[in-house]
């Protein structure tokens, strides 16, 4: 039975291996596991699965008092805490599926502590590509993708040697405003941006598939995963999500991975890996997908992809700054400060602004991020709505 810790539980990535412990109980062990703020939801799975240890990241005062409630979990918090769960002795397999640059030092941490990691966290290896890459090298820990697009890849690529593939394709839906008319971009609402019309995900990430910043940062992550250069990675939009990877082999055969889309796929694949699922999770026959579409993304639509691809062919701690920029310039457009085409002017502003810096030094890329950070918030939080 592997023991199983999940950081980010009660977002939908963690939502979805939720399910995949309950249908696999002979299987999984949940031995740990954090929230953010929400204490309730904790409070249920303390109960349900009867963990060693959880953390509150973002601790309230009711939250303080758990600590005094349960005497079989050990309550814990902030970063501490999710650095405690990362190395525990009794975690096998680490899901790291918190949003943001929060997931980078546990995720550091479980390496370091020989942990496998089913990762949902993009941000990890856009920011730190070169240093998890480089942690890696020199422990067992094995990395698995837990994102839709990056885990079919992962499966299509396992029984292939990268000199006979030509490229690869991550899928993306197009989001949000994927058919709404140009002109209209520099209006929408932030109650637009976050109807995202195939996948049910968290503000932040709704919003970064709207812009398409998300295939960005998916792309940035898929060079520092499978090791293909950025001439090799497209990105094609596929309304129906029915495909997630594709891979282009030399001879100019595509193959395709296909599935209903459910994060509990990629998620029950990770977990299991390398055994296989063993049992039916969800049936749909291929009748039931009727027509599958394909076209290129519209890059005056979606600019912030091209600054993925320039950030990625930078290296160094650009992929750092466009993954800072992005962060905050997304919470300031939820706070209503900045309008949604000011998403990637900002990621742009900053990207070309910030010196790049040519050191593999960890502290040398938390400080890129953090310089980014900095530079949005000075500059753009005006703290008056302007949408």
């Amino acid at each position: 039975m592997k023991k199983v810790a999940v950081l980010g539980i009660s977002g939908s990535v963690g939502e979805s291996t939720v399910k995949v412990l309950r249908r696999f109980p002979r299987d999984f062990q949940l031995t740990a596991f954090s929230v953010h703020k929400n204490w309730k939801k904790a409070e249920e799975y303390i109960l349900e699965f009867n963990p060693d240890l959880v953390c509150i990241s973002s601790p309230d005062l009711e939250s303080r008092s758990l600590g005094s409630k349960y005497k079989n979990t050990k309550i814990v918090y902030g970063e501490e805490g999710l650095n405690e769960i990362a190395t525990s002795s009794n975690v096998d397999i680490l899901v790291t599926a918190v949003v943001g640059a929060t997931g980078v030092i546990p995720t550091i941490e479980a390496i370091k502590s020989n942990k496998d990691i089913a990762i949902a966290n993009k941000e990890t290896l856009v920011t730190f590509g070169p240093v998890i890459n480089h942690l890696l090298r020199t422990s067992k820990s094995k990395l698995l993708p837990v994102d839709s697009e990056h885990n079919a890849l992962f499966q299509l690529l396992e029984s292939k040697k990268s000199s006979e593939i030509s490229t690869i394709t991550l899928t993306a839906s197009g989001g949000s405003f994927r058919d709404l008319p140009i002109d209209q971009l520099p209006h929408v609402t932030i109650a637009q941006a976050l109807k995202h019309p195939t996948w049910t995900m968290g503000p932040k990430i709704t919003v970064d598939s709207a812009g398409l910043v998300n295939k960005g940062l998916e792309v940035i992550e898929a060079h520092f995963l499978f090791g293909f250069s950025y001439d090799q990675i497209e990105v094609v939009i596929h309304p129906e999500s029915i495909i997630h990877g594709l891979i282009e082999t030399t001879d100019g055969a595509v193959l395709a991975y296909a599935s209903h889309p459910d994060m509990i796929f990629p998620v029950a694949h990770s977990l299991f890996y390398p055994q296989v699922v063993p049992e039916l999770l969800i049936e749909r026959k291929p009748s039931s997908w009727k027509n599958l579409s394909f076209r290129e993304p519209d890059h005056s639509r979606y600019p912030a992809l091209n600054l993925a691809y320039e950030a990625g062919r930078t290296g160094y701690t650009a992929p750092a700054i466009f993954n800072a920029a992005n962060e905050v310039a997304v919470e300031l457009f939820l706070k209503v400060q900045i309008s949604f085409l000011q998403i990637p002017d900002i990621i742009s502003d900053a990207i070309h602004s910030i010196p790049i810096s040519k050191s593999l030094d960890l502290e040398n890329f938390m400080s890129a991020d953090q310089a980014a950070r900095r530079f949005v918030l000075e500059k753009y939080n005006k703290g008056v709505a302007i949408c």
